[in-house]
């Protein structure tokens, strides 16, 4: 199995920025596809962002295009996500994922591991 931790939420302006990180241990992290979902207060779970399993063909929600930047580093076993121009639309809590047999990427059931979360709140 792997183990996911997520760090570097914390209280942001809105147009300021964050860098969240995830790092994975218990199993190969080369082997597994990883994403970012959030949810908001009140909200369903939503997709964010996801990477291939080697670091190629990076995608986006409509919402977030232009402002969130994923990357990984599987020498570190990390995955990243920085967040740019944020908005109060923004504040969630956000998950890392990471799956072996992915099919349809911003499907949250698709994926077998998650990290519990870390809270990003960006105010006006």
């Amino acid at each position: 199995q792997v183990h996911l931790v997520e760090s570097g939420g914390g209280l942001v302006q809105a147009g300021g920025s964050l860098r969240l990180s995830c790092v994975a241990s218990g199993r190969t992290f080369s082997d597994y596809r990883t994403a970012w979902f959030r949810q908001g207060p009140g909200k369903e779970r939503e997709f964010v962002s996801t990477i291939r399993r080697d670091g190629g063909s990076p995608y986006y929600a409509d919402s977030v295009k232009g402002r969130f930047t994923i990357s990984r580093d599987n020498a570190k076993n990390t995955v990243y996500l920085q967040m740019n121009s944020l908005k109060p639309e923004d504040t969630a809590i956000y998950y890392c994922a990471a799956g072996a047999s992915v099919r349809r990427v911003a499907v949250g059931d698709e994926y077998d591991y998650w990290g519990q979360g870390t809270q990003v709140t960006v105010s006006s």
